[in-house]
């Protein structure tokens, strides 16, 4: 019964680790935004969510299957991806959308809007958390 009542505070808790690292991403592309050659990286939060907590695990891409050593045909050469701290969800590349001359990925604008977006998000499931919490306290006090 109190693995009932906690599941929210479960579910909530991996998806601010997931926000957590996919904060430090989109921070490392900001940090590298003039470095030439480097290619931005970001998390699927879908996917990784879908990941950390276990509901449908067939739907996950070949990007994941690589990290498992899984393989679709035994000539396919497996691929070491980076992996968070939630397991194996693996980075994606982001999408150029302008064209640098150094080969720089990055569109400050645009890390900019993803790193507000994932500290609202981010602070949201504090909040819930926080509710959560209390809800559960003010139950088990009997108020």
């Amino acid at each position: 019964m109190f693995a009932k009542m906690t599941d929210a505070l479960d579910f909530h808790s991996k998806a601010l680790v997931l926000r957590a690292e996919r904060q430090r991403v989109i921070a490392s592309n900001i940090a590298n935004a003039d470095t030439p050659g480097y290619v931005g990286r970001d998390i699927n939060f879908k996917d990784a969510m879908t990941t950390a907590t276990g509901v449908g695990a067939s739907a996950l891409s070949m990007a994941s299957s690589a990290t498992s050593k899984v393989a679709t045909h035994a000539n396919h050469i497996g691929l070491r991806a980076t992996t968070v701290s939630m397991g194996t969800t693996a980075l994606a590349y982001t999408t150029q959308t302008q064209p640098s001359m150094d080969g720089n990925s990055v569109d400050m604008d645009r890390e900019r809007a993803n790193f507000v977006d994932n500290s609202v998000r981010y602070e949201a499931t504090l909040r819930f958390i926080n509710g959560s919490a209390k809800g559960i306290l003010s139950a088990i006090q009997g108020q």
